[in-house]
């Protein structure tokens, strides 16, 4: 009998194969037992998870929410009929950097204790990547979109005057258009965390920095149109502290998941390809193999 390991999630388990089946049956077992084990271990690491998904989500959505209402406000916009969502370059420059900011910080928080998703489009992406599990991926959910509603409460309650951090169309834009700017928008957000925080990279620490800054970017060019969700748990915990659903309000679920799986797939066509052993032999200068 041999042994093997798993060590998803920061687990490690120990299986005994059978050398007489060459371990085939035992590695269906094991995957299986990886990705669905309901043990008192697998809950009490699904426990800190979530805690740390609350804190880091809360800490970014609550800063984030009072810097953008801070900006709506500091506009007048009295007469425009998109008063929340002006295209005013100092207003979408301070609201940006709000949520660049505060995505990076509290990802270098609380990436050492749940990964920092912070986002249930960026958990579906990693759940697709399979460096979350579906279960886990299910308590981090539930935990960013708990942490959403709580951070939009609280920076409705502290802050006087009306919510003016909510998503909504703007400039025109039709529902189609903010849909597939949506999914866009996420998908860069997601493949910047797929590239710098999933792939071995000796900066792989470093990678609460470009994942801001692809937040940064995404709020520059879809502030004006959209008001910049790509997050469902960003747009859900505001539509709920000012009591305010528009009828699109879906475009701001099914284009962030879109925009995930979006992501994933470039991501996956990388893996298929086994990019990374071209790049190193490129760079050793080796003779590649003829097609």
């Amino acid at each position: 009998m041999s042994e093997s390991t798993s060590d998803l999630e920061g687990q490690k388990i120990v299986y005994e194969t059978d050398p007489t089946t060459k371990g085939r049956d035992d590695k269906f077992a094991q995957r299986t037992k990886k990705r669905f084990d309901l043990g008192l271990h697998n809950w009490k690491m699904h426990a800190i998870a979530a805690y740390g998904e609350f804190c880091g989500t809360f800490m970014f959505l609550w800063c984030a929410y009072v810097i953008c209402n801070v900006a709506n406000r500091a506009v007048s916009v009295v007469d425009n009929e998109d008063r929340k969502l002006n295209s005013h370059p100092g207003s979408i420059i301070m609201i940006a950097i709000g949520f660049g900011w505060s995505v990076m910080f509290s990802i270098w928080c609380f990436m050492g204790v749940s990964g920092g998703a912070l986002n249930p489009a960026v958990s579906l992406s990693l759940c697709l990547a399979r460096n979350v599990t579906p279960i886990r991926c299910l308590v981090m959910w539930i935990s960013q979109m708990v942490a959403g509603m709580a951070a939009g409460g609280a920076a409705s309650a502290m802050t006087p005057g009306p919510v003016l951090f909510t998503n909504g169309l703007g400039l025109g834009c039709s529902r189609t258009r903010g849909l597939f700017l949506e999914m866009f928008g996420t998908a860069i957000l997601c493949l910047t965390v797929l590239m710098t925080a999933v792939e071995e990279r000796e900066t792989n620490f470093l990678a609460a920095l470009p994942i801001g800054v692809s937040l940064f970017i995404a709020h520059m060019a879809l502030t004006g149109y959209t008001g910049t969700g790509v997050n469902p748990a960003r747009t859900f915990g505001a539509a709920l502290a000012a009591r305010e659903f528009p009828t699109y309000h879906w475009i701001y679920w099914i284009g962030p998941l879109l925009g995930a799986i979006l992501a994933w797939s470039i991501w996956q066509i990388l893996q298929l390809v086994n990019y990374t052993w071209y790049v190193a032999k490129e760079h050793e200068k080796c003779d590649l193999p003829q097609e």
